[in-house]
């Protein structure tokens, strides 16, 4: 609809101001007869009473009415040239004054008064702790400075050391230092930690879990799909870091106050078994043993097409160099960024006429290893739309099988990936810790449908070698 015309504006004004200045008008003329008949009462009286000389005349009805209507007409012609100099801003003007009422309005209505309005307090900024200096001694040397400062330091993992490194932090004889160098008798080790940034505070949550084992000082779980391990991006609680609060109360802090006793992750689509930390030491002992390898991780997965009967793959994995959330297989040479190394071993345990039933150990602990890697050789863990193993792979499924394909898929919700064993030495009873953890239901399901296409494998037998006499 269009905004009234500047000719419009004036006219309508025009009539506003002539109708309000007759009002005004009469309400002048009614109030100065009133007070000039009361003024030529008074001053008669005050003449009969004192028997003085004439007094001055007082205004005559017509010339206070006069006077009253000269007033208002130029009180009205001043009223429509503001309007018509002004006639948004007035507008503007007169809606936020009844904005500002009825928001007043609502304040005070049974309360008497406008709340008093919350002070916004911020955290002091974290002050940076002192640096440390370290000598070497000459039965430390030869040593990896990561590995070395990671026993040194308290609350220190070799993730978090290779950081400061990578930013400055550490310096060895008044140079900085890669986190590769070997260490020689008489150096001299700077480490100036930068101060941690302040963690959201993460809320006890009452979520159901699956506790295979407990004690003092850590606890198992065996996590279910679709249960994210900690808060992150895009998810501020209802995490298994929440629930562990609400069951625990006290878990270490080792990793950061945002992910509370949790030493290693898993995927949220990924299930299975899962060790978390009670309190700091117990964290760190058990954080140098998954770098050391000493932590065994079994997983079982189901793959696409006919996977090799065992093998590794070795290929360093990076952040995707398109998509920040995903992880690829990165040549050392990318960008001069090298990728972090990455090996996973696996053995089949089962084939099918398009897919394989696998079974995979870590050598290390990459975001997103078992489903990258297998991505990268071809066989994509089925169910997993992120790299390639759901509806994509229907095409590259030979014709007669695309429908049982499909099948697979439907009785997949995600990835068909499960951390079935985990092993390793208690760190502070020193005894050998070993669970297991049945496949889930969909698992189970996805395995008796796929039962119907398994393929025989058939070993041909060595042909005897026969002399051409014999024939």
């Amino acid at each position: 609809m269009p905004g009234p015309t500047k000719k419009n504006v004036k006219k309508m004004a025009g009539k506003t101001a002539d109708k309000t200045a007759g009002k005004a008008a009469k309400k002048v003329v009614k109030k100065a007869v009133k007070k000039a008949a009361v003024t030529k009462a008074v001053v008669k009286k005050a003449v009969v009473k004192t028997g003085g000389g004439k007094a001055a005349p007082a205004p005559t009805a017509k010339a206070v009415t006069k006077r009253a209507t000269k007033g208002a007409t130029k009180g009205a012609a001043k009223a429509a040239t503001l309007v018509t100099a002004k006639p948004a801003t007035q507008a503007t003007k007169a809606t936020k004054g009844a904005a500002a009422r009825k928001t007043g309005a609502r304040k005070t209505a049974g309360t008497g008064s406008a709340p008093a309005r919350p002070r916004v307090t911020r955290p002091p900024a974290p002050r940076p702790p002192d640096p440390v200096r370290i000598t070497v001694t000459a039965e430390e040397a030869g040593t990896r400075i990561d590995r070395f400062l990671g026993e040194k330091l308290d609350n220190a993992s070799r993730t978090r050391i290779q950081k400061w490194m990578n930013d400055g932090a550490v310096h060895v004889n008044g140079e900085p230092v890669r986190k590769s160098r070997m260490l020689e008798p008489g150096d001299t080790i700077v480490v100036t930690r930068p101060p941690e940034p302040v963690a959201g505070v993460v809320e006890p949550e009452n979520i159901p879990l699956d506790i295979v084992y407990e004690d003092k000082y850590l606890v198992v779980v065996n996590k279910p799909k679709g249960l994210v391990t900690h808060p992150g991006h895009g998810v501020p609680g209802g995490t298994l870091a929440n629930a562990l609060l609400y069951h625990y109360r006290t878990l270490s802090d080792f990793g950061g106050a945002d992910r509370p006793g949790i030493v290693h992750r898993l995927d949220r689509d990924t299930s299975g078994l899962l060790v978390a930390a009670r309190d700091n030491v117990t964290h760190a002992a058990l954080s140098t043993m998954l770098a050391e390898r000493k932590i065994h991780r079994t997983y079982q997965a189901i793959v696409w097409r006919e996977a090799p009967a065992e093998g590794t793959i070795d290929a360093p994995l990076g952040r995707h160099p398109r998509d920040p959330v995903k992880r690829a297989v990165i040549a050392p040479t990318y960008r001069g960024t090298p990728g972090k190394p990455a090996v996973t071993h696996y053995k089949a345990l089962d084939w099918f006429q398009f897919a394989s039933h696998v079974e995979v150990t870590l050598e290390t602990g990459r975001t997103h290893q078992i489903r990258v890697h297998f991505a990268h050789a071809g066989h994509p863990v089925a169910g997993d739309g992120v790299y390639g193993g759901a509806d994509a792979m229907l095409g590259r499924v030979p014709p007669l099988f695309q429908g049982a394909a499909a099948g697979l898929l439907k009785r997949l919700s995600s990835q068909a990936l499960h951390a079935v064993r985990l092993s390793f030495v208690h760190p502070r009873t020193k005894k050998k810790l070993s669970f297991e953890s049945p496949l889930p239901a969909e698992f189970r399901e996805a395995l008796a449908f796929l039962d119907k296409f398994k393929r025989e494998i058939v070993v041909e037998e060595a042909r005897p070698d026969f002399d051409d006499e014999d024939y």
